[in-house]
């Protein structure tokens, strides 16, 4: 992402509120760091705790709809005024936008009693304000490249309400399944931007040349992705093997493959360049664990699942936050040495995740929540030395 110069806010305006990866990239990693938290506790030592949809809806909803979304909408929302020239989101408007998605995480934890409708309003507002504010700039300047960004956000709306309507029907498949095509929708968020920015900064901090992309690759890549979105949501079990395997397997080889012309094996010694490479090399994994499932190999499709959440997700996430921050606010594109520790940490926690209720069933309950930990100890050392470059200008003055 390159950083665009809108000229010097107003003294008014709080920095927090002066672009949209400040509030969001803030709310979104404290708000990973609560929920993670309450999770493991509420793991390790069972409680009764009954939050809107239960506990276990609840994490995935409010680890995909809570931390997930308020990250892509950040980014979002903060690369959209990179691409297009148009001042970003900030100020009044901003702070009601990102107030919408607090609501939204207070409501879903502490809104059980509440009638279901105003806490699927609430929190279908975020994401339908999001797209309605990427869509305006891009509109404007009629840069059509950059609109599929507004449908996904749609889909991913619908995807939620899908979720709610399945607890609000005591329909839980539904609601399960609704979790399941917003896993694989925010991965292919991460196949697109992925493949946009990742070979590009690798280039830049290696000295390496680029590989130009290949379009049926780059087709072929995304294409899998849309049609596993819609197979999650209808239910993996849906499709026989004969099927989903080929699929998945096809899928895994397309996006390795792309994976490996963006020069990996450059970036070993610089954290920000290998914490992407390794993050989003869970993609295919996870693709590949997905087809083990479906051929009856794996005793369940959560091993997959979690190759995308906190291997995938949660290890793209911190790598792009930790260097969207920097360049935004103005700052040397080199994070703070803890952030090696980090990005290890959220990837330890992504194999322990993975690994230890397949290899350790019995130790299945303590590896999970060991997982938990690891994370909180990954975000947590971003949460401390990145809030006070979102809480403060600028250090070159500029706008954002």
């Amino acid at each position: 992402m390159q950083n665009i110069n809108a000229g010097q806010v107003t003294t008014t305006t709080p920095p927090i509120l002066r672009l949209a990866f400040r509030p969001l990239f803030l709310g979104g990693t404290l708000f990973s760091l609560v929920a993670m938290l309450w999770w493991t506790v509420f793991w390790l030592h069972p409680m009764a705790w009954q939050p809107y949809g239960g506990p276990i809806w609840w994490h995935g909803h409010e680890m995909l709809f809570g931390f997930g979304s308020a990250i892509v909408v950040g980014f979002l929302l903060t690369a959209v005024q990179a691409w297009t020239g148009v001042p970003g989101l900030r100020g009044g408007l901003l702070g009601a936008l990102a107030g919408t998605w607090l609501l939204g995480r207070l409501l879903m934890a502490f809104g059980s009693a509440l009638p279901p409708w105003l806490l699927l309003a609430v929190d279908l507002a975020f994401l339908l304000a999001a797209a309605a504010a990427m869509a305006y700039p891009v509109v404007k300047v009629k840069q059509w490249r950059n609109l599929m960004f507004v449908p996904m956000l749609f889909v991913l709306a619908l995807l939620n309400g899908a979720s709610h309507w399945g607890v609000a029907m005591e329909r839980p498949e539904l609601a399960l399944q609704a979790l399941h095509g917003a896993i694989l929708l925010i991965t292919l968020f991460i196949v697109v931007i992925g493949g946009r920015v990742i070979p590009f900064f690798t280039a830049n901090g290696t000295g390496k040349p680029r590989q130009p992309p290949l379009r049926w690759l780059e087709v072929l890549s995304g294409g899998s992705m849309i049609v596993l979105v819609v197979i999650a949501f209808t239910g993996f079990s849906r499709l026989p093997a004969i099927i989903m395997v080929p699929l998945c397997v096809g899928a895994a080889l397309v996006n390795g493959w792309r994976f490996l012309r963006w020069g990996y094996q450059y970036s070993w010694g610089i954290p920000l360049l290998w914490s992407l490479h390794l993050a989003y090399a869970f993609i295919p994994l996870g693709l590949l664990a997905l087809a083990l499932y479906s051929a009856g190999l794996l005793p369940n499709v959560s091993i997959a699942l979690h190759c995308f959440t906190v291997g995938a997700i949660g290890g793209m996430i911190l790598a792009m936050i930790s260097r969207v921050t920097l360049g935004h606010t103005g700052r040397p594109l080199r994070p703070p040495q803890a952030m090696t520790a980090a990005y290890i940490l959220i990837l330890a926690s992504a194999v322990v995740r993975v690994l230890a209720p397949t290899l350790l069933p019995a130790f299945a309950q303590w590896g999970i929540g060991i997982a938990g930990l690891l994370w909180l100890g990954a975000y947590g050392i971003f949460v401390y030395h990145y809030s006070p470059m979102l809480l403060t200008p600028r250090i070159d003055g500029g706008a954002g």
